[in-house]
């Protein structure tokens, strides 16, 4: 560090007597605070600290990691001294921080004018003079203070700050500082000093060892402190056994052994290995070795491992502690295959015997994910059945549902083969063991998401669907009227996702058996139901390909059950708009099967639910009206119809009439125009049917061309619907043209036009002045689309070319001029 100047100032000497002057009482007063206050005065000491410091208020920062720091002398309440530690040592690398910042600011402040910026990487001889005074002031100013532990602290917080002085102070100053770890009578302290050290240190300078080894023989020496009559005092004082004492020492021993294992060969760790068996009262020690050594050295050793924690002493460090950690090297890198087995007998004998069902379970929760990944059927239902034999009694199994769920998991994330899971004896019994509702649900959709995930192929293993029928029908009997959309989302998907994994193959009876027993057991979820409507109608449709459309006896039979379920289900579903979609899709699904009377049925039914149509939905914040849906629902309907055949016994069209007859009878809104695009779409149809051959037939089906043939009855039945519906429209454009509403008159006028040029003979004097008059309505009040009518006019003069059109109808149409 270099000589301390002579002359002190007065200045010096007033900061340094104010080290000294530091609040006893604070101290003490710390004593009666709880845990959780203990941490607010902690971080209320780190913001004044912070405080301090930007108002240049140094001495003060000192005195705040000063008084910091004695706190770690105090053991009153030992078990909550790692805790403590954390919260100490946080502040005191902040501060180091802090004069690092301060001294590498002021040390590039200074720098030649040649020098634009110091590198972080900068050496002694790149520092100014001023710049290093400042440093050896700092340590001075520590070296004053009179406790050891808090001077041991503080030049341990700032040991960074030696870079600025010599490369060869640092290495110094750490053999120093572990000498004066041995002057901390307290083995809790010293260990934990030895902590900070190393941990500081290994930051600040990680290729030194030197002080590592030696760190590590003081610990070893520290063993000698336990049987004290000071350490067994403050034991009993505090009502603390000797073995929850040496966990205390745990996270200190476990960094420094971290340390010293460091790419460290396999001989030295068999060395430091047989120096900790060498102790009494080793486990701890071993437990360390657990924590920090390479999980390949320790995997190739584990029936040595197993053998040490025989040995440990039964009153030392819990040996549930060092089976846990010894099962979570070997599931990280697993022991030679001749080994495995015997491995898990040894520790199992020791587990099951554990008298604490907390220490079983720790290790349980560990062991369980070995025995997955590296055992069959037999090993793995052994210890579910010793699981569920510990925590049955009294109930316990109510304080272990994490570490049971979390078995679960590691069952479901690691087992190849998800059918030998639900075959085994004890893997429902242990789902049993969640009787808490949420608890169970949890686990429930733990499973769901796992066989949705793993699961890749279908499967109709009975083992799997019942066990898989079992999980989804607790998800669904969890659900009810306070349950929230999200969850009944997900548990229908989660539901579905199942479903969707069912196959029988070709036996589609067997599978509707499936989907019928399905339906029964999730009756309250309309998202399961819709799925099921839908998988089922893809078996009608599988059918009718499997067939060719030539239907046997038996497979009409199966079709026309499948319509049935259908039929039966859909009126349970409570969306309505969901109601008709799945009518229509059944309707043509059943027509395609050539199962006409229940065709009839769906569609009977669909135009049966229209009145019932809400005129609004709620949408985000507002209503929003459903005549959109609607009109849409109006042409899938339409479609569906064309190749409908009639019942002879009721008449012609009478699907038709009667949907004509909801319609005209539906409150639409006046200001909408679905029911005038209806009716166009109807006359589409009419037009449809007056063809010889209907553009639309299903495979074996009679539709209504082949039914009536060219009947002057039938044709005049059509002829006398188009006409009472396009008086309909009429009236309505009429009734737009009374209301002033021009704009919307045009557009519809331009509609009805172009509908009679598509499917109206046009040749025939009557329709085509129809349609010059609507024309010219149209283009009457220029408020028409000009680019439509622009596009309309070429279509009929390319009809004209070729004879479709009269030419004289075609010259007589005009486009509107606009300015």
């Amino acid at each position: 560090m270099g000589a301390r100047p002579s002359g002190v100032s007065e200045k010096m000497k007033n900061r340094l007597e104010q080290l000294d002057d530091f609040e006893e009482g604070s101290v003490k007063e710390m004593l009666s605070l709880s845990q959780q206050e203990y941490t607010k005065r902690i971080e209320d000491l780190n913001q004044t600290l912070l405080g301090a410091w930007q108002q240049d208020q140094r001495v003060k920062a000192l005195k705040i990691v000063i008084q910091c720091s004695k706190f770690l002398v105090e053991t009153s309440v030992m078990q909550f001294y790692p805790s403590k530690f954390v919260l100490i040592t946080d502040v005191l690398e902040h501060f180091g921080q802090l004069v690092y910042d301060r001294l590498f600011l002021k040390a590039q402040q200074m720098l030649p004018g040649s020098l634009k910026k110091l590198s972080e990487d900068f050496s002694p001889d790149q520092i100014p003079e001023t710049a290093k005074e400042t440093a050896r002031n700092w340590f001075f100013k520590i070296a004053s203070i009179r406790e050891l532990v808090p001077r041991f602290y503080v030049e341990i917080s700032i040991l960074k700050c030696y870079r600025f002085l010599d490369r060869e102070e640092i290495p110094r100053a750490l053999k120093r500082l572990v000498n004066m770890i041995r002057g901390i009578g307290d083995p809790l302290v010293s260990s934990y000093a030895r902590c900070y050290l190393t941990r500081i240190a290994h930051d600040v300078v990680p290729t030194l060892t030197d002080y590592l080894w030696t760190c590590f023989n003081d610990s070893l020496f520290i063993y000698k402190q336990f049987n004290d009559d000071v350490v067994q005092n403050q034991l009993g004082l505090q009502q603390m056994d000797f073995a929850r004492y040496l966990t205390l020492f745990s996270p200190a021993f476990d960094w420094i052994m971290q340390c010293v294992a460091q790419d460290a060969s396999d001989e030295t760790l068999v060395d430091i290995m047989d120096k900790c068996r060498q102790k009494a009262n080793s486990a701890l020690l071993i437990n360390a070795i657990l924590c920090s050594f390479r999980p390949d050295f320790i995997s190739n050793r584990a029936l040595s491992f197993v053998e040490v924690v025989k040995e440990c002493e039964d009153s030392g460090f819990p040996k549930a502690v060092l089976l846990r950690n010894l099962g979570l090297c070997l599931v990280l890198v697993a022991p030679p295959e001749n080994d495995r087995l015997a491995v898990l007998n040894e520790v199992w004998k020791f587990v099951m015997k554990f008298p604490n069902v907390t220490d079983y379970m720790s290790c349980a929760e560990v062991w369980i994910e070995y025995t997955v990944r590296h055992f069959g059927k037999r090993e793995l239902n052994a210890l579910l059945h010793d699981i569920i034999k510990h925590v049955t009694p009294d109930r316990l199994f109510e304080k272990f549902y994490p570490q049971l769920h979390s078995i679960i998991v590691k069952i479901l994330t690691y087992a190849k083969d998800l059918a030998l899971i639900f075959s085994l004896e004890k893997f429902l019994p242990f789902i049993d063991l969640f009787q808490k509702d949420s608890a169970k649900l949890d686990v429930c959709k733990t499973i769901a998401e796992t066989f949705a995930k793993n699961q890749l192929i279908e499967t109709s293993d009975p083992v799997v669907l019942n066990a898989m029928m079992f999980v989804c029908k607790t998800m669904h009997d969890s659900l009810n009227a306070l349950s929230v959309e999200d969850e009944k989302r997900q548990i229908s998907d989660l539901i579905n996702g199942f479903f969707n994994k069912v196959s029988f193959g070709n036996d589609f009876e067997q599978q509707l058996a499936f989907f019928v027993e399905a339906r029964g057991s999730f009756c309250n979820i309309d998202a399961v139901l819709v799925y099921l409507v839908q998988r089922v109608n893809q078996l009608g449709v599988r059918t009718y390909e499997m067939v060719n459309g030539n239907h046997s006896r038996r497979t009409a039979a199966f079709v026309r059950a499948s319509t049935a379920f259908c039929f039966i289900t859909i009126p349970s579903l409570q969306s309505i708009f969901t109601r008709l979609q799945l009518y229509v899709l059944c309707g043509q699904t059943a027509l395609l099967n050539q199962c006409l009377s229940q065709a009839d049925g769906f569609f009977k039914a669909a135009i049966a639910l229209l009145p019932e149509m809400p005129k609004t939905v709620d949408s985000d914040i507002k209503q929003k009206s459903t005549e959109p849906w609607i009109g849409e629902f109006l042409n899938t309907l339409l479609s569906a119809l064309l190749p409908a055949p009639d019942n002879p016994e009721v008449g012609v069209l009478y699907l038709l009439r009667g949907l004509l007859n909801v319609v005209q009878e539906y409150d639409w809104d006046k200001a909408s125009d679905t029911k005038f695009g209806f009716y166009v779409n109807v006359l589409s149809l009419l037009a449809s049917h007056q063809q010889d051959e209907l553009l639309i037939r299903v495979k074996n089906v009679d539709s209504n061309d082949a039914l009536y043939g060219s009947d002057p009855k039938y044709f005049h039945e059509l002829s006398t619907m188009s006409d009472t519906i396009l008086n309909e429209i009429l009236n309505h454009l009429k009734s737009l043209g009374d209301s002033k509403q021009h704009r919307r008159q045009s557009e519809l006028s331009l509609t009805l036009f172009a509908e009679i040029i598509h499917h109206g003979d046009v040749k025939q004097e009557a329709m085509m002045k129809l349609a010059l008059n609507l024309w010219n309505l149209a283009q009457s009040q220029g408020l028409s689309d000009p680019k439509y009518a622009a596009r309309l006019m070429e279509l009929v003069k390319a009809r004209a070319s070729i004879n479709l059109i009269s030419a004289e109808f075609a010259s007589k149409l005009y486009l509107q001029s606009r300015t």
